[in-house]
């Protein structure tokens, strides 16, 4: 319908775009709705169809975005991060990765009828399983730690090399068909060398221009998207198909570089990737022929697809980790989820052009098997993951623990005090000296984005069930509950409350809940902290109810939380009025005077006299703390450290 260029890439990013965030608001995988909405567009009504529009710019757009996007993957693998898995982890990206290999290339030609060649290229791409995919699956399954790290580790390691195991595949074929000659091949292995020596120089070379300072930050973003495609472009020219290798060893030299400013190359790339992955996916979908839609319902397809998910996976994980620790249910779970992604349909097409070109005209069905692959696996291993992991026990329990992000006093002590009530706790800020007062505890800390998706590759976040946005950005602390609120749900999220801006006025920022009651802002809670106030516990008894607590409580005490009778924990909030019951715990900050004269009036309940003076006791507080245990029923002392706090 639309014959404009212009119209069609600008539809193509905005409905790219937009499916993104449909996806992020539905929790469906975001490949599944570009996928539908790309069809809409495209063959269903035929809106648009970006590779008539484009000719000739069609295909070096799909090239590109090829090559950014192995840039993304490789640009995630810390050596040193891998090692730390094991065995299972390598023998999985290795043995388990060539047995897929093989295993997927028989079924693409005994199967699905492809011819040698094509069925071994493309069996070398289907290796991969990608990323983008993988990890929203782990967020929802919430498996147990081991399970969950191999399957995202296999993603992101065997990802960018899936696509060079078919370029490999590719130029093997055609010297076996002496298509080239053997100083043909040969002068490939040098022109492949080559592209690795080049990314490997360019990265240290742009490394160390990053780190000595000779490049201002804000070129920083746009010199390393002119060199990604500079050593593409250069080693392809050379050599036919070496630019995807001459990449992925950028990636991959960049990242073990541990560069200080490496945060702000992820930041580059998760932008750029997050759009080309979204522009191209509906660039491909909505280019396609309306016949791919119905070959995709072939039964040799639909064979091959039900080989690849129950015969090639298993067969490949079962065996490569024969000697290894893990046991045999966590050999099915692995087994079973190889969710393909963004990477298989991009590369794929990119072949098919390739393929088609060289003369192999069974390369048409690869688009539509590709599809049906992607299609099934997302659908199927998205919907299963979490039955299955519970089924084989290898699901996490409902688990109580907290991320609090922020840097200040109030937020490290805050931590301490939910750690020291038995519930696991992290801090999560993305200074190193922002978390100082957090390390003076030894409270866990983690230094990142929360929002980064490098975070979500190396972040195991299963362990934790509530988030507190406890930030002095009241804008950010919206962000990441808005971010997580379609993963964990606006119940388990929480921020401080905005800060007035001018009279009457506030800032209408919430997407969390507000934390506390009364609602103070960050600001606030931190200058209670320096004004001496203390976190205080307070056991509720027969004797001492709920009523009589809130009746008696210091008037300037802020109510935090509650920790149930089965240890279960409650924030307060502006939203919901909380309810205690004997038995529960109510942990507020209070004053330190009246933390003392509190203590003295239940003493002197308890003994029918006081027992010593204020001043006796304040100095008993600070100079031999109490323990935890209660001294007296229906109250909890304080374990006030040297600086005056709980």
């Amino acid at each position: 319908m639309f014959n404009s260029l212009i119209m069609d890439l600008m539809l193509v990013v905005l409905i790219g775009v937009a499916s993104q965030w449909i996806a992020w608001r539905t929790r469906m995988p975001a490949i599944v709705v570009m996928a539908i909405a790309g069809l809409v567009v495209g063959p269903i009504f035929d809106l648009i169809n970006p590779q008539q529009s484009m000719g000739e710019l069609y295909s070096p757009i799909i090239t590109f975005a090829v090559a950014i996007i192995l840039f993304e993957g490789s640009l995630n693998l810390d050596f040193k991060e891998i090692k730390g898995f094991g065995r299972p982890v390598a023998r999985i990206v290795t043995f388990g990765a060539f047995i897929a290999w093989i295993a997927g290339s028989l079924a693409a030609h005994y199967i699905a009828g492809l011819s040698w060649e094509v069925a071994f290229i493309i069996g070398g791409l289907f290796i991969v399983t990608g990323p983008t995919v993988i990890l929203p699956l782990l967020r929802q399954a919430r498996l147990k730690p081991r399970a969950a790290a191999i399957l995202k580790w296999e993603g992101i390691v065997v990802d960018p090399f899936g696509a060079l195991l078919a370029v490999f595949a590719f130029e093997v074929i055609r010297f076996l068909n002496s298509e080239v000659t053997a100083k043909a091949m040969l002068l490939f292995v040098g022109a492949s060398l080559f592209s690795v020596f080049l990314g490997w120089g360019t990265s240290r070379i742009l490394g160390t221009a990053f780190e000595k300072g000779w490049v201002p930050e804000y070129l920083k973003a746009p010199i390393l998207f002119g060199l990604v495609l500079f050593v593409f472009v250069l080693s392809d020219e050379i050599m036919h198909e070496t630019g995807l290798l001459a990449v992925t060893a950028m990636g991959m030299t960049m990242a073990n570089m541990h560069l200080t400013t490496l945060e702000d190359i992820r930041n580059f790339k998760e932008n750029i990737s997050v759009l080309l992955i979204s522009g191209i996916f509906v660039m491909l979908t909505a280019s396609l022929n309306p016949h791919v839609l119905i070959e995709i319902l072939n039964p040799k397809i639909i064979l091959y697809v039900l080989a690849m998910l129950f015969v090639v996976r298993p067969l490949s994980i079962w065996i490569s980790t024969i000697g290894t620790d893990l046991t045999n249910r966590e050999k099915t779970l692995i087994g079973w989820i190889a969710p393909r992604g963004i990477v298989a349909l991009t590369v794929s097409g990119y072949f098919a052009t390739i393929l088609l070109e060289n003369g192999y005209k069974d390369a048409e069905l690869l688009t539509a098997l590709t599809f049906a692959l992607v299609f099934a696996t997302v659908v199927v291993h998205g919907f299963s993951i979490g039955w299955l992991a519970k089924k084989l026990n290898l699901a996490t329990p409902e688990e109580s623990g907290v991320v609090l992000i922020g840097s200040t006093r109030f937020v490290a002590e805050l931590a301490n005090n939910i750690r020291n009530v038995g519930h696991k706790v992290l801090v999560v800020e993305d200074s190193w000296g922002g978390l100082s007062n957090a390390r003076k505890l030894s409270v866990p800390t983690y230094r990142g984005d929360i929002l980064s998706e490098h975070t979500g590759y190396h972040l195991d976040l299963t362990p934790y069930r509530y988030i507190l946005a406890m930030t002095k950005t009241d804008s950010y602390n919206s962000h990441v509950c808005a971010d997580f609120t379609p993963d964990l749900g606006r119940d388990l999220l929480f921020q401080t409350t905005t800060h007035k801006r001018s009279a009457g006025q506030e800032f209408n920022l919430a997407t969390g809940q507000f934390l506390f009651t009364p609602n103070l802002s960050i600001h606030e809670l931190d200058d209670r902290m320096n004004q001496g106030h203390v976190f205080r516990k307070t056991l509720l008894t027969k004797q001492y109810s709920y009523t009589q607590y809130l009746r008696e409580r210091d008037d300037r005490s802020v109510l935090l939380y509650i920790i149930r009778a089965n240890g279960e924990m409650e924030f307060y909030t502006a939203e919901k009025e909380l309810k205690a019951q004997t038995g529960d715990t109510i942990v507020a900050l209070s004053t330190l005077n009246k933390t003392i004269e509190r203590t003295i009036d239940r003493l002197e309940e308890k003994n029918g006299k006081a027992t010593m003076p204020k001043e006796v006791v304040e100095t008993k507080f600070l100079e031999d703390p109490p323990n935890e245990k209660p001294a007296i029923p229906g109250e909890t002392p304080p374990k006030i450290m040297k600086d005056g706090v709980t």
